[in-house]
């Protein structure tokens, strides 16, 4: 079993973690993507991340040092969003940490497929930037196949907890063999099943503390999960397994 992750925008700096830095995989390919950002302008780059002019200043600043394999931090402690804080890594004991590096793939348009443990630097980029790299015309382009046939590489099925953005680079060039099971974490308004971001994120988080808890792989294990929310048998199918607020 693979769970996929996706990234968050807000990351930090943390050297001094204690913990050994592994290489990330497509680091050769996060070197072509930090060249096509280095060459544009901070107009270019600032209408590129959507962002405001304090952290166009900020992201421009960190292009202009970036360095991919000194002063990096491991991948679980450097991003900072809702989904990160609910896992709770800082209270994580050993044998929690080696299920994360087993197990956990946390996406992510500028790095490809992380490994908790690989060490990043703070940078901006999502998925769904239009960034051309290498001649292609965006970043779903770049990485096209690559992403899924990593995660292809060895388990039998994928647990998703990204987003729609990021999950969709893996979805559609997965082997017709390998399971894609997505969660669903949301509540009924009307007639439909409804996810709300915030509430989302946190739930996946605490599924993820959940499974490593657990050290869990078994697909029927996923469903006993019942931390805000519960598994709706009715409502899920092979590929989806829905969970409703009981909070």
């Amino acid at each position: 079993m693979k769970i996929i992750l996706s990234p968050a925008k807000k990351m930090n700096m943390d050297v001094d973690s204690g913990f050994s830095v592994t290489t990330p995989t497509f680091l050769e390919e996060t070197k072509e993507i930090l060249s096509a950002l280095q060459e544009k302008s901070p107009e270019e780059l600032q209408k590129l991340w959507k962002c405001n002019d304090s952290i166009a200043k900020l992201n421009v600043e960190r292009l202009r040092y970036m360095d991919l394999e000194r002063n990096v931090t491991p991948a679980i402690f450097a991003y900072e969003g809702i989904q990160y804080q609910y896992m709770s890594v800082n209270v994580f004991e050993e044998s929690q940490f080696d299920y994360l590096n087993d197990h956990l793939r946390i996406l992510s348009g500028f790095y490809g497929v992380l490994k908790p443990f690989d060490g990043v630097t703070p940078y901006r980029l999502e998925m769904q930037a239009k960034l051309s790299v290498s001649g292609t015309k965006d970043l779903y382009a770049f990485w096209d196949d690559a992403l899924a046939k990593e995660l292809a590489l060895d388990g039998d099925f994928i647990l998703n907890l990204a987003s729609k953005e990021y999950s969709k680079t893996i979805e559609k060039h997965l082997p017709k063999e390998m399971d894609f099971i997505t969660c669903v974490f949301g509540e009924i308004v009307g007639d439909k099943i409804v996810e709300k971001g915030t509430m989302c994120k946190m739930a996946r988080g605490r599924m993820v503390r959940y499974l490593a808890e657990n050290h869990i792989t078994d697909k029927e294990d996923i469903k006993k999960f019942n931390i805000g929310y519960q598994y709706q048998e009715e409502l899920s199918t092979k590929n989806q397994f829905v969970f409703l607020r009981s909070e």
